[in-house]
């Protein structure tokens, strides 16, 4: 018997590109984007050129050093203290750290002299409105001249960065809450008032270019 000479039909290709292009829309649509996160911070104003100065001066006691190296691994020096080690499961233990260092040595606050030291002349609160009119809150504080420094290595996880910056952004955060409280009690505060408690705890966070801090052995 002789061999068939029939061709075997290919495969219609044409509508190919055009059935990819339709697939591709359609897992675009019903596929969810994770969505960016981090922090909301509030950047202040820059300053004029006549309100320009030089820093001031800091004393190893009021600054408290917050590392993290390539291992993700978390080194705070709070003040004098000898360095700490942390990780990521005890960062409710550097959220109350970084608050017990802010107050200290200012009524309520622990005194420890390894600690910042009290601003010598009493700082008093006033907020200013959107109509000029200054708002007084009716007492003097003693603030202590802190200052918290963070620095990361330029291998340190997204994840961890950001949740040691929520660490030490929450200790701003329940401070304020705890003189809102302190101070108005339950009630929804007024624009005012919430300018006033933000303005008592002013984020003193200062954030260096990541580094190489350590190296894996």
């Amino acid at each position: 018997m002789g061999k068939s000479n029939r061709k075997v039909p290919g495969i219609n290709a044409s509508s190919t590109a055009d059935i990819s292009f339709i697939l591709l829309i359609f897992f675009l649509v019903v596929t969810s984007m994770n969505s960016n996160f981090g922090l909301k911070v509030m950047l202040p104003n820059p300053p004029e050129e006549k309100d320009l100065q030089d820093p001031p001066e800091l004393h190893e006691r009021n600054i408290m050093k917050v590392y993290v190296n390539m291992d993700n691994e978390i080194m705070v020096t709070a003040g004098k203290e000898a360095p700490e080690r942390y990780n990521v499961e005890e960062l409710g233990e550097l959220r109350e750290l970084a608050k017990k260092f802010i107050t200290a040595n200012t009524p309520g606050g622990v005194v420890n002299d390894k600690y910042p030291e009290p601003k010598k002349e009493p700082y008093k609160l006033e907020y200013p409105s959107e109509d000029g009119e200054v708002f007084t809150y009716p007492t003097t504080f003693i603030l202590n001249q802190h200052v918290i420094t963070l620095q990361t290595d330029r291998a340190t996880k997204y994840e961890v960065y950001f949740k040691v910056q929520e660490a030490l952004y929450g200790a701003y955060n329940d401070l304020r809450k705890e003189f809102a409280h302190d101070a108005y009690g339950d009630k929804e505060l007024t624009e005012v008032e919430q300018g006033l408690c933000n303005r008592r705890y002013i984020n003193m966070i200062s954030e260096a270019q990541p580094i190489e801090i350590g190296k894996r052995k």
